[in-house]
This record gives C-alpha cells, structure tokens and sequence, in this order.
C-alpha cells in the first residue's frame, strides 16, 4: 500500500518532483525521462507509469526554460516509438499464448482484453488513439503483435500516433502549463488526463464486446 500511495503522489505531483530532479541533476533528466516513456509503452507490465501528465509538466518546463523544447520532443517521440516496436515485437513472438494468462500483479489480464476489444473494432486507428488512453497504450501495440500486424503498417501507425501524442501534448504543456489557473488546478487536470481517456477506452472496449457477442459469424 505505501507503495501505491508513493505512487499516486508521484503521478499527482510529476511536476515538483521533476523540477526538484532537473535543479539536483540538469541534463541527466531527459535520460529518465526517455526511460519512463520507454518502459511505460514498451514493457506490457508497466501500464502505470504517467505518460499524459509527464508529457504536459515537460512542456510547461520547457515553457520557463528549464528544459528544451525540440530536444524533449525529439528524445519523447523516439522512446515513445521505440517502446511501442518492442512492446509489438513481444506480442508477435508470444503470439496466442497470452490468451491463456491469468491475472496477476505483472500481469492486467482486463486491461488486456479491454485493449483487444477496442483493437479487434478499430484495427489500426487503434494505435493512435491509445496513445491518448492511459493502460490502454501499453496493450494496444503488444495485441498488434499478437493479432500479427504487419510489421510496415504498425510502423506508419506507431509514428503517426506518437508524433501526435508527444508533440500535441508537450506543445500544450508548452503553451499553457504555465497560465495561472493550470498551476492551481493542474492535480484536476492530470486527473482528467487519466479518467477521461480511460472512461472513453472503456466504453469503446464495452461497445466492441457487445458488436463481437451480436455477431452471428
């Protein structure tokens, strides 16, 4: 539980426990920020990580000057893709075993299917919406792998929802993190971040099991 509680503060207040990092370490923070976004998108067993709100409080840095710009955007979007390429590398090589996995602390056997059920509908706009839906971005592109996507057509969809992802969402930060009332409610904004994409995931997963249980083939 104090692990949990550790955690939840830390995604809450990204924002002072990165700058306190930037003040005591400088350059170093772009390493670990590239190995949160890797680790978050890359590893199927990370789904927790902060993704949206670390991306919005870099932007808002960069904003003061505490960090840059187009070198945060460019070492972002490269861990965002290259997790992605490994997290579908995985999938493909464990192929239909993972539908025999049960739950467990490594192990989000619902955040799986829930990613499944909205890929299965969509296809690839898939992978490009999740990356906005916190959980459901760590799953998306390891059930492309499993699904076999092809390694091309993952590729175009992977680039083009990390692009869109890391720039929009650190170009926010830069614009706006800063105003007034952002800093005085950013802990409402970062929960917005995680509930109403995943309120969203989860209705587009709900809406493709009930498609998936009315059709007849």
């Amino acid at each position: 539980m104090e692990l949990i509680t550790i955690l939840i503060d830390f995604i809450l207040h990204i924002d002072r426990y990165l700058e306190a990092f930037v003040q005591a370490n400088g350059t170093w923070v772009y390493a670990l920020l590239f190995l949160i976004i890797f680790v978050e998108t890359g590893l199927v067993v990370m789904p927790f990580l902060p993704g949206d709100s670390l991306l919005f409080v870099v932007g808002a840095m960069c904003g003061v000057g505490l960090m840059d710009y187009g070198l945060s955007v460019a070492l972002l979007l490269t861990a965002a893709v290259a997790g992605n390429q490994t997290n579908y590398t995985i999938g493909r090589f464990f192929g239909p075993k993972v539908f025999a996995w049960e739950d467990s602390k490594f192990f989000n056997r619902r955040a799986f299917d829930q990613a499944h059920a909205f890929y299965e509908r969509y296809g690839g706009v898939t992978l490009v919406a999740a990356r906005f839906m916190p959980f459901v971005r760590t799953f998306a592109p390891f059930v492309a792998g499993v699904a076999q996507m092809t390694r091309r057509k993952f590729t175009f969809f992977d680039i083009t929802g990390g692009a869109l992802w890391v720039g929009g969402i650190v170009t926010a930060g830069y614009f706006f993190g800063n105003m007034p009332w952002v800093k005085a409610n950013l802990e409402k904004i970062i929960w917005g971040l995680i509930l109403v994409p995943s309120a969203l995931a989860a209705y587009g997963s709900w809406k493709a099991s009930r498609a998936s249980e009315s059709d007849p083939h």
